[in-house]
C-alpha cells in the first residue's frame, strides 16, 4: 500500500489534518524551522557572492532524525508549511535537511484547515517556488547583517545587550518622532457656544452650535470674540432659515486583514498585537468541536489581501438570505484598493464556515477564543451585507447675522449594523422635533460657552502603529506583531494604558541610528527595500543583487560610526553623593532602567540608590528641587524630589520662570514657553526669553 507523508510546521495541525486523510497517509511537523543563520556569527560569506551559511538549530537534531525515519518509508512526500514566504523557505530548507533531492517531493498550500481544502491542495501539488524563497532569505540576510553590524557598536557605545534591527528601528523612529511632534505642540484656545431653545408642543428643548455667519463658518479663539458675539445676540429673534432633509449611506466594512484584525482587537477587545496573533493561530491551527472533532475555524491568519473565494461568497450570501432576509444581503460587494503590493495568494480572514456562528461554538472555546472569533465572524459577516441608511436632518438658525446649525440622523435601515458595529463609530443621540421646519418658532432660553484648547497627535498606540506601518509599507503581515514585542522587551518603548511611549534609552538609540546610518532608520527607504523584496517574489530582481548593493553602504556607514560615535559611549559620570556604607563618591551607572547610583568600590560595596538628576528649578509647591524621574515603565517625567510628601510632577521641563498671567511655573514645549496652568493660555518664545536673559 502506497504511504505519504505530510509535514506540517505546527504539531497542533498534525492531529486535525491526519483526520482528513486517513490510513495511506502519515502527518508529521517540523516545529518550524529547521535551520537558520548561526548566532555566534553573522553566517553570510561576503567573500562568495554573499552565500548564507545555514546550520541545523540546536535541539531539532533529533526532531529530524525522526523525520528522517518517515521519509525512508515514504512514496511521497508533501510539504504543507504555512502559506507564505517564510513557510515556503521552511519547506526549502527541510529539502536540504532530510536530503530529499532525486525523491518525490511536492509542495501543496491550503488557506484553511478543513477537509476540502486539504484535499485540494494534494489535486494542485506543485513544486517549490524559489521566487518566495529567495524573498524570505534577502529578508533574512537584510535583517541579520543590520543587527549584526549595528547591535556591536550599541553595545560599545550604550550597553551590551540592545540590538538594531532593519524594520524595528524604523519603528522606533517614527514613535520618536511623535514623541517630538507632542512635546513640540503649542496648544490653541478656542471656545464653543451652545444655544438652548424651546419650541412650543415640545418636551425637549433644541440645543443648536454657533457655527459663524450665513456667509462662513468662524471660530471663537477668545474670551473677547465670545463676548461680542453674545453682546450682539442680547436682545435677538432666532429663526429657522433652513431645515435640509437628506440620506446617506454607510457601506458594510472589508473583511479583516492581518492588520486591521490587529488593530480592531486593540481597539474592542484590548488584546496586544502579540496575543491576538497567538490566538488567531490557535483558531487557524484547529480547535476541537464538540461532535465535529478538531477543525481549522478560521483561514490563514497573515495576509494583506481582503479577497474571499466564490465557494465563501456563496456560503455567506446564502447565510445572510436565510437568517437576515433578502434584503440584507449585499448585491455586491468591494475589494480594497491598493497601489502597493498585495499578497493576493491569500484570502481575508475569515470563518472558515459562516454558518458555525460564535454562540453554538462557544463551549468549545477559552473566554479570550470566543472573543476574536466573534470579532473575526461578525466582520466577515457584515462585509457580504447591504450598506446601512440613514435619514438626516440639518437646521439652520440664523441671529443678527450669526448662525447657530443642529443636525441628527436616525437609521432608516440597519443594513450591516444589524451584525456588526466599528469600535470608532459613534451613536448619533441628538434627535429633533418631527415637525421642524422653517416656521417653526423658537424661544431662546440660555447659551452654555465653553473653553477648550487644541490636542496634539495622539501617542502612538500598537493598534495606530501597525496602521502607520502599513500605510507606509513597512514590514509585512507577519513582521508586525514581532516588531512592536522586541522594542518593548528591549526597553526602548514602554506601554502604559495602550499608548506607547519611548524611554530614555530608546531616545539614545534612535538618535545614534538617526545620526550614524539615516538610511537604515529612513521611512521611504525601508518602504523601497520592501517593494525590491516583492520584486524578488515576482521573479523581477535577483535577491543576490540586493543584498551586495545593501551591504558595502552599511559597512561603510558601520566603520565612520565606529571613529564618530566615541563621544556618545556613556561613561560613569562622578556624583556629589557620598556612600554612606564606605565613604566613596558614587557614580552614575546606566541599566535598560534608567540611571542610579552606585558604589565604585564594587564587589567590596554593593550599595546602590536611585539617581535623580536636578534640572535647577524649585518645586512651586514646597521650594526644594525638581528632578527627573521615571514612571515604573519607563517613561520620564519631572517632579519633586521630596515625593510622596510632595506630589508636584509635570510630563514637560520646567524653567526658572513664572507665567505673568497667573505666576504658575512655565515649561518647556519646543521652541515655546508655555504656562502649566489648564486654565491659562499663556506662550512665549523661549528665544526671546533667553535674549532679555543675556
Amino acid at each position: 500500500m502506497a504511504k505519504y507523508l505530510v509535514i506540517v510546521e505546527s504539531p497542533a495541525k498534525v492531529k486535525t489534518i491526519k483526520k482528513f486523510l486517513g490510513a495511506n497517509y502519515e502527518v508529521a511537523a517540523s516545529n518550524g524551522h529547521v535551520r537558520d543563520l548561526p548566532r555566534s556569527q553573522m553566517g553570510i560569506d561576503i567573500e562568495h557572492d554573499f552565500e548564507p551559511k545555514y546550520i541545523t538549530i540546536r535541539g531539532k537534531g533529533e526532531l529530524l532524525a525522526s523525520l528522517r525515519k518517515e521519509v525512508k518509508k515514504a512514496d511521497k512526500i508533501y510539504l504543507a508549511t504555512d502559506p507564505d514566504r517564510e513557510g515556503e523557505a521552511i519547506s526549502w530548507h527541510l529539502v536540504q535537511a532530510l536530503k530529499l533531492e532525486g525523491k518525490k517531493v511536492y509542495r501543496i498550500t491550503f488557506n484553511e484547515i478543513t477537509k476540502n481544502a486539504v484535499k485540494e491542495s494534494l489535486k494542485n501539488a506543485r513544486e517549490i517556488d524559489m521566487d518566495l524563497v529567495n524573498a524570505q532569505q534577502a529578508r533574512r540576510c537584510l535583517d541579520r547583517m543590520v543587527g549584526y553590524k549595528i547591535s556591536p557598536l550599541l553595545w560599545a557605545k550604550v550597553k551590551r545587550g540592545l540590538s538594531a534591527g532593519r524594520v524595528q528601528s524604523v519603528a522606533l523612529r517614527i514613535i520618536c518622532d511623535r514623541e517630538e511632534e507632542i512635546n513640540a505642540f503649542i496648544p490653541e484656545e478656542y471656545w464653543t457656544l451652545d444655544a438652548t431653545f424651546t419650541i412650543p408642543g415640545e418636551k425637549k428643548p433644541l440645543v443648536a452650535r454657533y457655527y459663524g455667519t450665513p456667509l462662513k463658518k468662524q471660530d471663537i479663539k477668545s474670551k473677547k470674540e465670545l463676548k461680542e458675539i453674545k453682546e450682539t445676540l442680547r436682545r435677538a429673534d432666532y429663526n429657522v432659515t433652513e431645515v435640509k432633509k437628506s440620506e446617506r449611506t454607510k457601506k458594510a466594512p472589508l473583511p479583516f486583514t492581518t492588520s486591521t484584525l490587529q488593530q480592531e482587537a486593540s481597539k474592542a477587545l484590548n488584546f496586544s498585537t502579540q496575543k491576538t496573533m497567538r490566538l488567531a493561530q490557535q483558531l487557524y491551527e484547529g480547535i476541537d468541536i464538540k461532535g465535529n472533532g478538531t477543525v481549522g475555524i478560521i483561514t490563514y491568519l497573515r495576509t494583506d489581501s481582503t479577497r474571499v473565494s466564490d465557494e465563501a461568497e456563496s456560503m455567506a450570501k446564502e447565510y445572510i438570505t436565510e437568517n437576515y432576509g433578502e434584503e440584507y444581503a449585499a448585491d455586491n460587494v468591494t475589494e480594497k484598493k491598493n497601489t502597493q503590493k498585495i499578497q493576493d495568494a491569500h484570502e481575508a480572514i475569515r470563518p472558515t464556515d459562516i454558518s458555525r456562528t460564535p454562540a453554538e461554538i462557544k463551549d468549545s472555546l477559552s473566554r479570550d477564543q470566543f472573543r476574536l472569533y466573534q470579532l473575526i465572524w461578525r466582520r466577515f459577516t457584515a462585509s457580504r451585507m447591504a450598506a446601512a441608511q440613514y435619514e438626516t436632518t440639518s437646521v439652520k438658525i440664523d441671529a443678527e447675522g450669526q448662525r447657530f446649525t443642529v443636525s441628527a440622523s436616525k437609521v432608516k435601515f440597519d443594513g450591516f449594523l444589524k451584525v456588526y458595529h466599528d469600535e470608532e463609530e459613534k451613536e448619533e443621540s441628538n434627535t429633533l422635533a418631527k415637525g421642524i421646519d422653517r416656521y417653526t418658532k423658537l424661544k431662546f432660553e440660555s447659551f452654555e460657552e465653553k473653553q477648550h484648547f487644541t490636542q496634539p497627535a495622539p501617542h502612538y498606540t500598537e493598534a495606530s502603529l501597525v496602521r502607520a506601518l502599513e500605510e507606509l509599507g513597512i514590514g509585512r503581515p507577519s513582521t508586525y506583531a514581532p516588531t512592536i514585542t522586541t522594542i518593548l522587551a528591549r526597553r526602548y518603548i514602554v506601554k502604559e494604558n495602550k499608548n506607547l511611549y519611548v524611554t530614555e534609552l530608546g531616545e539614545i538609540v534612535n538618535n545614534i541610528m538617526k545620526e550614524a546610518f539615516p538610511t537604515i532608520v529612513d521611512v521611504n527607504f525601508t518602504a523601497a527595500m520592501e517593494a525590491l523584496l516583492d520584486g524578488i517574489e515576482e521573479g523581477n530582481v535577483k535577491w543576490k543583487t540586493v543584498i551586495s548593493n545593501f551591504y558595502p553602504d552599511l559597512q561603510e556607514a558601520v566603520e565612520k560610526a565606529e571613529q564618530e560615535l566615541e563621544e556618545v559611549d556613556i561613561a560613569d559620570e562622578v556624583s556629589d553623593e557620598v556612600c554612606e556604607h564606605c565613604g566613596r563618591q558614587m557614580v552614575i551607572k546606566y541599566s535598560p532602567y534608567g540611571r542610579f547610583l552606585a558604589c565604585p568600590g564594587f564587589p567590596d560595596c554593593r550599595n546602590t540608590k536611585p539617581y535623580f538628576e536636578k534640572i535647577g528649578v524649585s518645586c512651586p509647591k514646597c521650594g526644594k528641587d525638581i528632578v527627573i524621574k521615571k514612571t515604573k515603565k519607563g517613561r520620564k517625567y519631572y517632579g519633586c524630589i521630596d515625593n510622596p510628601q510632595c506630589d508636584f510632577m509635570v510630563w514637560q521641563k520646567p524653567v526658572d520662570k513664572k507665567c505673568p498671567k497667573c505666576d504658575s511655573i512655565m515649561l518647556e514645549k519646543g521652541n515655546k514657553l508655555v504656562c502649566s496652568s489648564e486654565t491659562c493660555s499663556y506662550v512665549e518664545s523661549a528665544e526671546a526669553v533667553e535674549a532679555a536673559e543675556v
